[in-house]
């Protein structure tokens, strides 16, 4: 019994949270806010400077220390770090350039090689920042060199995607050693619009890592739900590698008009969209039983991004949510008070031997 583990919880990502007002717009007001909803733990959002100052996070434990000082007095704690966008800027296609400028400093804007030297920089100051925070595990993006292929036509040349991998593993190579420095496990957000969005393209782009030790996943249900994928089965097969959760919901109701692809729709016209917790098709119940099996012992993380429901009342329902499908997991077996003592001798005889 000793493999089970309880899931940590529950937390909110900051991310969708932050703005110009209270409480929203400083971390102490923040963190009284989900302390006060009943959130055990945040992610933060590195690009946000009202939350954290990552490169100074990078060089000062002292800093850090204060940093953790200000969210554990609210009875909380720093989860994990996220560089969402700028792990986005890893691997920009050019046809997105224009489109993703919006996620660099105005230093590295139109500029592409000093916008990927700025992001490879950024990533690895974050390695140091969560060292330096006592974390285990890092969110983020893999950026995509293909997603314009990911239906192809016309078809894709031979030998284009074994290419898109092995460049795009050369590129976080130099960032996965500096989190296998500093101790962190690097999690991508498997994510349609990133080169990894399923398992096939993770299973791609770890053999191109060398199986690099540090290369895992963040596990995110609402993503796999949009692609039609089965999000229970992931779990079977990858678990290893999951060492973080986005608990989302989503919805997918195709039509005659509209499936997978949306048509162009705004969210909330489109086939597959995502939802607040509960309101969604996501099965959480078998979700939390699977990785209470095996042996997650990360958080649970609420990341809200409903196109109906507001923000605010999204939180407040998130979490007890989370809480009342955290499961404690059982520390004997159910038949314990059936069983006896046992030698090999004794076992010999049960076989008749």
């Amino acid at each position: 019994m000793s493999k089970l583990k309880n899931v940590k919880g529950p937390a909110i990502f900051l991310a969708q949270f932050m703005g110009d007002q209270a409480p929203f717009n400083s971390l102490e007001t923040v963190c009284r806010w989900a302390a006060d909803l009943g959130y055990l733990g945040i992610q933060i959002p590195t690009w946000d400077g009202r939350l954290i100052d990552l490169e100074k996070a990078a060089g000062s434990k002292a800093y850090c220390d204060d940093l953790k000082g200000k969210v554990s007095a609210h009875g909380l704690e720093i989860t994990e770090l996220s560089t969402h966008l700028q792990g986005q800027l890893v691997a920009v296609h050019p046809a997105y350039n224009e489109l993703f400028d919006a996620f660099a400093p105005d230093a590295v804007k139109g500029n592409p090689k000093a916008r990927t030297d700025w992001a490879v920089q950024t990533l690895k100051h974050a390695a140091q920042a969560s060292r330096n925070l006592g974390l285990k595990a890092h969110a983020t993006f893999s950026g995509a060199l293909i997603w314009h292929t990911v239906y192809p036509w016309p078809q894709r040349p031979k030998g284009l995607v074994d290419a898109a991998f092995k460049e795009l593993a050369s590129r976080w190579l130099p960032i996965l050693n500096e989190f296998d420095t500093c101790g962190i496990d690097l999690c991508y957000e498997i994510h349609p619009g990133e080169d990894l969005h399923d398992g096939i393209s993770f299973e791609r782009f770890l053999a191109a890592t060398g199986n690099h030790k540090r290369c895992n996943i963040l596990y995110d249900p609402s993503h796999f739900v949009l692609q039609h994928l089965d999000y229970l089965e992931y779990i079977d097969l990858y678990h290893p590698y999951i060492k973080m959760f986005h608990v989302k919901d989503a919805e997918l109701n195709p039509s005659g008009r509209s499936g997978v692809y949306g048509g162009y729709a705004d969210w909330v016209d489109r086939a597959g969209r995502f939802r607040s917790l509960g309101d969604g098709q996501v099965d959480f119940k078998s979700i939390f039983s699977k990785l209470a099996q095996y042996g997650y012992e990360g958080w649970a993380v609420l990341e809200w991004e409903c196109c109906i429901k507001d923000s605010g009342q999204g939180a407040k329902e998130g979490a007890p949510f989370i809480r009342d499908h955290i499961i404690r997991v059982t520390e004997r077996a159910f038949d314990d008070f059936a069983g006896g003592g046992a030698d090999d001798a004794f076992n010999k005889r049960v076989m008749g031997l």
